[in-house]
């Protein structure tokens, strides 16, 4: 039987590009319109950072309900009843008169969110047999989504010159119109037989909200409390009973929403682990570099955002490099390579950063390939790794382990460098002591991503 090519699957594959697109392009074309919303609705910083936070919270907290939930009901079914909420809560962007109306609005866009993203690798990994052709997709997708990611802040810092902030977000309504025809017409409806039957394991499915929405608070709660406050450490410690409660219901449920033994499988667990070692690594080394540029090295904030062009580059034309280097080695080996590049990447950043821009630059670059490699393999070698009806809860774990992992990055880099540099930022400016805490959080860094890849590595090969 001939394998069909990209091209003959340009609907669903246009559809789902629009759907990933919709994830990257959201919160970096919001973000420059910050200061806008902040003055037209009189939002405090904290009531700003609510208006990215909510999204991003009611995102990671759902995905692994709303994968479930897909692999009982449909994942085409659900995906597209996520599209219809995203272009309806989008549009009540226009009523909005307050704060707290716009974070109501960014949550059920989170919900939408958690119900069609985990469902676009399920559904791409479900276009094509072959591994090939489903790298080449997945490639694809991603490509369109991190283009929207690099020119979302310069696309909305243009559009504010001549439209409301508000026209922002209306932006999602004709991608999410878009993704909506690619997919209705192009990826037919979901076979009943290749659904899951079990009933969906309702306490599980809250304690795993729980951990999720708490593990992503908690960070916040550093970042704005600091480590001296008793409100961060508290949700940390709620974050880890809330998981422990969670794996102790999901080991006795006799229908659990996930089962651990799934997770367990050696491509599963391997893939889960690089993939959490790029997005503690590219969320921390950005969180890091923005930080040393301006602090550490003087720079205006303007020449902080071309300091970063590195890795928005690398992000974007590295996923040329993604087939020929996985029909060279296979995705195993691929994975391998990858992970221990972002590795390399934070350890030269650790050692070399305090030298100057050139060394920054390299470690951009590094960690910035390995992701882009990793962000496509991790996700199909989980797909590969699971029984054909649990393929979006297995999306949904990567994806929220990218979630949660980003959260833990910029926990870890931003405490160390807190703990090591205890002064206000405002009396870091090119100072040697501040060069030296990063050079801390750093290693604290490299040494989180080498533990998870080394571990990876060692599930990869039992495999």
């Amino acid at each position: 039987m001939r394998t069909p090519v990209l091209a003959e699957k340009w609907p669903a594959l246009a559809g789902l590009s629009a759907v990933f697109l919709f994830e990257m392009l959201d919160n970096s074309i919001l973000n420059v319109a910050l200061p806008t919303i902040g003055r037209e609705l009189s939002a405090s910083t904290t009531t700003l950072q609510w208006v990215t936070g909510a999204y991003s919270v009611v995102f990671g907290g759902l995905m692994l309900a709303f994968g479930a939930l897909a692999d009982r009901v449909g994942r085409r079914k659900i995906m597209l009843t996520g599209l219809v909420l995203l272009g309806v809560a989008s549009l009540a962007t226009m009523f909005v008169t307050a704060a707290w109306q716009l974070i109501a609005v960014r949550a059920l866009m989170g919900v939408a969110a958690a119900m069609t993203t985990p469902g676009s690798l399920a559904l791409a990994f479900r276009l094509f047999d072959e591994d090939v052709q489903r790298v080449r997709a997945t490639t694809l997708i991603s490509t369109v989504g991190l283009i929207g990611l690099a020119v979302g802040p310069t696309v909305g810092g243009l559009a504010l010159t001549v439209a409301p902030w508000q026209a922002l977000l209306l932006v999602n309504v004709p991608v999410a119109a878009l993704a909506f025809l690619g997919i209705r017409t192009g990826i037919p409806a979901d076979d009943p037989a290749g659904l899951h039957r079990e009933p969906i394991d309702v306490a599980g499915a809250v304690l795993a909200t729980a951990t999720i929405v708490l593990v992503l608070l908690a960070p916040t709660f550093f970042v704005e409390a600091g480590t001296a406050s008793p409100l961060p450490w508290s949700a940390a410690a709620a974050a880890l009973v809330a998981g422990v409660c969670f794996v102790l219901r999901e080991k006795t449920a006799r229908h659990p929403l996930l089962d651990l033994a799934l997770v367990a499988r050696p491509l599963v667990s391997s893939g889960l682990a690089t993939k959490a070692a790029a997005g503690s690594a590219t969320a921390g080394l950005s969180y890091l570099v923005t930080l040393h540029l301006q602090f550490g090295l003087g720079w205006a904030p303007a020449q902080a955002a071309l300091g970063m062009l590195p890795q928005v580059v690398v992000l974007i034309a590295g996923g040329a490099l993604i087939t020929p280097l996985i029909t060279r080695v296979g995705l195993t080996k691929a994975a391998w390579l990858s992970a221990a590049a972002v590795v390399c990447g934070l350890a030269v950043y650790t050692v070399f950063g305090g030298f100057g821009y050139v060394w920054i630059a390299v470690a951009l670059a590094l960690v910035a390939v390995g992701m882009r490699v990793v962000g496509v393999v991790a996700g199909t070698n989980v797909m590969r790794g699971l029984p054909a009806d649990r393929t979006t809860i297995g999306a949904a774990l990567v994806d929220t382990s990218g979630e949660v992992t980003t959260g833990i990055g910029i926990a870890l880099s931003g405490t160390v460098l807190a703990l090591a540099f205890p002064g206000a930022l405002t009396a870091a400016l090119q100072s040697a002591d501040f060069l030296t805490a990063t050079s801390y959080a750093g290693l604290a860094l490299t040494v989180l991503s080498a533990a998870l890849v080394g571990f990876g590595i060692l599930r990869s090969r039992s495999a």
